[in-house]
């Protein structure tokens, strides 16, 4: 890194110098129209094991993307970690070189929100601290937890981080955008084993914006009782069951099909969804689903996309009703809207979800208006977490089938499920809702109340 990009303020990336060579460079060429994408992140990350340390790692990455245009609008794009002056020349010479390669009749533009005012969020950036601090913390939580019962013997993954990241995008027409945040997190993955039982294990993650805030205590608190609710195991037999997914659980069955709201999987044949889905149907009237990446909850939020395009909140499914897309530039031109903020940049511009949150809508009632995770009578499982989620759902089927932990919960007593699978299949499990609780409740990927659905068919393994 040349000292030509670090700013008065201690950032790596200066959009008005990164502009300055840039316009330098494009004075010699044919080109008039382009636009730049960069990141930069500093990560320090512990690990350790019975109490000594097991990795120490520090690490900083660079990333730049480059799109240029040319006299017949085709565009050249490339790549590169080197945010030198002379790494921006050579990325420069490549663009404008794969520009001729570039297909004339699909062509990306920019943003049409890429100059308007974006949204406020607080650019939390907080002090870092030496590895030496981290290591101790560490070594503390893995002591306290293992402590917790005698049957934890270790804490074989377990992590602790800070990360500072920034993002910038600037182009020829005048847009800038950059902004800075800092993140910690923790995840504690415990192992806990009885005479003549399988060993078990669970886990806890946390994320904060500074370390200060990081709620480790409660993070220890979760591993060590779900692991403990673990060692009293039972297979289950192999039927349908009704089905509690925690807010955890849902969420990550909801993100293994988020293509059902992306426009670009939509585009090429990879979603549930057609062109013309918007409107329709796909759950229970009583079921919300948004994407809310200004929610003040989510510590990792930028305040534009790839594309320089304003991060905002987009409602995707109300009262059942699929009732928007997650778009790029490209893809809301093709729809006729305006583009969402969910645009990576690249080769080919991806779309993602930012922050999902699950709620209940305020009119229909419940199918079963007396389930409730802390006082129900009925036979249910409870679904904890899914494993195996690249190689066990098929997204543009609407088909998975997942190993899960959870508990079988008979009058209220919960006793762990020794290995299981559930299968089902997306529409299906949207269709069968028949509660979804009041209380949402916070987590590492999102928002969301437990959610229940009758009838799914649940494999047990011996």
């Amino acid at each position: 890194m040349t000292e030509a990009f670090i700013n008065q303020q201690g950032s790596e990336l200066d959009p008005q110098l990164l502009n300055k060579i840039l316009k330098q460079y494009i004075q010699d060429t044919v080109i008039e129209k382009w636009d730049l994408g960069a990141s930069s992140s500093r990560d320090i990350s512990v690990q350790v094991q019975q109490g000594n340390a097991k990795q120490l790692k520090g690490s900083q990455r660079n990333s730049m993307t480059l799109r240029v245009w040319n006299k017949n609008n085709q565009v050249g794009i490339t790549s590169t970690s080197d945010l030198t002056s002379e790494g921006i020349k050579k990325a420069m010479t490549g663009a404008i070189e794969a520009s001729l390669f570039g297909n004339e009749k699909e062509s990306p533009e920019f943003s049409p929100l890429a100059k308007t005012e974006l949204n406020k969020i607080e650019q939390k950036v907080s002090n870092s601290h030496s590895i030496d601090q981290l290591l101790n913390i560490l070594k503390n939580a893995e002591k306290q937890l293992i402590e917790t019962h005698k049957s934890i013997d270790s804490v074989p993954y377990n992590g602790l981080n800070e990360t500072y990241m920034e993002r910038i995008y600037i182009n020829s027409e005048g847009a800038s955008r950059h902004m800075k945040l800092t993140q910690s997190s923790i995840y504690l993955y415990a192992k806990a084993e009885e005479e003549n039982k399988k060993p078990r294990s669970a886990g806890g993650i946390r994320i904060n914006s500074n370390l200060e805030e990081l709620d480790i205590e409660s993070c220890i608190f979760e591993t060590s009782e779900k692991l403990i609710s673990h060692l009293k195991y039972k297979p289950i037999v192999t039927n349908k069951y009704l089905i509690c997914f925690t807010p955890d659980a849902f969420l990550q069955l909801i993100s293994a099909f988020s293509s059902m709201f992306n426009a670009r999987s939509i585009i090429d044949g990879l979603s549930l969804m057609r062109e013309d889905s918007i409107g329709n149907k796909i759950s229970v009237s009583n079921l919300n689903i948004s994407d809310e990446g200004l929610h003040p909850e989510n510590v990792g939020a930028f305040s534009f996309d790839g594309e320089g395009t304003p991060t905002q909140n987009i409602n995707l499914v109300t009262d059942g009703v699929l009732t928007n897309l997650l778009h790029s530039e490209a893809t809301a031109r093709k729809f006729g809207v305006k583009p969402t903020g969910h645009a990576g940049l690249g080769a080919k511009v991806s779309v993602s979800p930012d922050w999902l949150v699950v709620s209940k809508s305020q009119y229909p009632i419940d199918k079963d208006e007396s389930l409730s995770v802390k006082n129900t009578l009925k036979e249910y499982v409870l679904i904890d977490e899914l494993s195996a989620i690249h190689s066990g759902v098929k997204a543009s089927q609407g088909s998975f089938s997942l190993p899960f932990d959870g508990w079988l919960v008979n009058d209220g007593k919960k006793t762990s499920i020794e290995a299981a699978t559930i299968a089902g299949d997306i529409l299906k499990v949207l269709e069968s809702i028949v509660k979804i609780e009041n209380e949402q409740i916070v987590t590492h990927q999102g928002i969301s109340p437990h959610v229940w659905v009758e009838n799914m068919s649940i494999t047990g393994e011996a």
